[in-house]
């Protein structure tokens, strides 16, 4: 993956999104701009989902949807037009009924070095009403089966 070897990621077995950052990811300091970092977790959770069959059409068809709830992100170190990164997702937290978490890891490529970590947490939502709702059991399944282990789940203070 990089010349200094394989990423060291956080936990085993992510989904992962190549990015290379292009002049326009930038702000006026000279690094990606933090909307951009933001873009970038939506971007791959919306693969991952995806990818393991959540797709936008079962969401059409259960007329339900996680809706983030809450994101936080540890800016580690900056990343600069022309770095090639990797960008690292797990499920890491899941109630069974309207919650689950997202850990994720962003990695410059040619350094192995991580650059943000963060933690998203979603809530299911009627995509009619906007509300709260149960999940469906075909999320429930989907969801509970990618679990991680051992990473950052839901936020457990007041």
């Amino acid at each position: 993956m990089s010349e200094s070897g394989p990423v060291n990621w956080d936990l085993p077995e992510p989904f992962t999104m190549t990015i290379d950052v292009r002049d326009a990811d930038t702000d006026r300091l000279g690094h990606a701009n933090n909307v951009v970092y933001v873009r970038w977790l939506e971007d791959i959770s919306w693969q991952h989902i995806d990818s393991l069959g959540m797709t936008w059409e079962l969401h059409e068809k259960t007329g339900k949807a996680m809706a983030i709830t809450r994101t936080e992100i540890d800016y580690l170190a900056s990343a600069n037009a022309g770095d090639r990164l990797v960008l690292g997702t797990w499920l890491t937290g899941f109630d069974g009924r309207f919650r689950s978490a997202r850990q994720f890891q962003l990695v410059r490529e040619s350094d192995g070095k991580t650059l943000v970590r963060a933690v998203s947490t979603h809530a299911c939502v009627s995509m009619k009403s906007q509300r709260p709702s149960r999940m469906p059991a075909e999320y429930t399944e989907i969801l509970g089966g990618a679990m991680v282990p051992g990473g950052r789940g839901f936020d457990t203070t007041p």
